[in-house]
């Protein structure tokens, strides 16, 4: 792990029984950047989320977040460290509104005590004091979440709820978010939205991104660097120019050997 590193994972590998999810991989999430996470259908991408934000804890190998050994931390002590995520499946409340959901997430990081009130009587909802009203609304406006701020989670698309996932997570301030298919659900006006998002967040809210993404176009538009894993291997890992001319990528992508037909050109 460098010095400038946010998270670490070095030598990591994950066996389920016989099967081997990770072979030894490790990935550096430097600080203040984007890395993009890639990979064909059971890579094992959603397995090394696992471990680096503490769901899973590795066969072996080592997992660092801002110079502490965390290979064995809970979820929740990673959190208060300061590292968020999001998952594939939205977990919001339905029935409570986008607005309310960043609320609480405000809260946890700067009220905790108001959150037994605000859950389950309400109360602490309707008496927001002046300083959270404006935390609350510049995420609002930063994601774009004005005209549905007081709309239920029930009542909207997939893609909005994402959206509102980023933003819960970005109210607890953290220094790292691990995203999980943030554009899922997306078409392309949101997904280009949602790209200029994360990239203003990370040179303004000094925080650094990590995200597994389906969309690969999208990862090597916005990403600083890309790591691809393949079978639980990592086949490869630099800049976005780097990966898309890989041949090991490809080969992983398109199912066929690139290099040898490169060669037999």
């Amino acid at each position: 792990m460098s010095a400038s590193s946010r998270l670490s994972a070095h030598e990591v590998t994950m066996r389920f029984g016989g099967l081997v999810a990770l072979d030894s991989v490790s990935i550096d999430v430097p600080q203040r950047s984007i890395v993009g996470l890639v990979g064909p259908n059971g890579a094992g991408k959603s397995t090394l989320f696992g471990v680096l934000s503490g769901l899973l804890t590795p066969t072996s190998g080592t997992v660092t977040f801002d110079d502490a050994d965390v290979t064995r931390a809970s979820a929740r002590t990673r959190a208060r460290l300061g590292m968020a995520r999001t998952f594939q499946h939205p977990e919001l409340f339905s029935t409570l509104t986008v607005r309310d959901h960043i609320v609480l997430a405000d809260r946890i990081r700067y009220s905790r005590a108001r959150l037994w009130t605000d859950l389950f009587t309400g109360r602490g909802l309707r008496r927001p004091p002046a300083d959270e009203t404006a935390r609350v609304d510049d995420l609002i406006d930063t994601l774009g979440l004005g005209p549905i701020a007081h709309r239920a989670i029930g009542d909207l698309p997939l893609g909005s709820c994402r959206l509102v996932e980023v933003a819960r997570a970005l109210a607890v301030e953290p220094t790292l978010m691990l995203l999980d298919e943030p554009s899922s659900g997306l078409d392309v006006a949101e997904t280009a939205e949602l790209a200029a998002v994360l990239q203003q967040v990370v040179a303004d809210r000094d925080v650094s991104l990590l995200f597994v993404e389906h969309d690969v176009e999208l990862v090597l538009r916005i990403c600083d660097s890309v790591h691809v894993l393949d079978f639980g291997v990592k086949i490869a890992a630099g800049t976005p120019e780097e990966i898309r001319n890989d041949p090991a990528v490809r080969a992983a992508y398109l199912g066929e050997d690139v290099t040898s037909q490169e060669k037999a050109r």
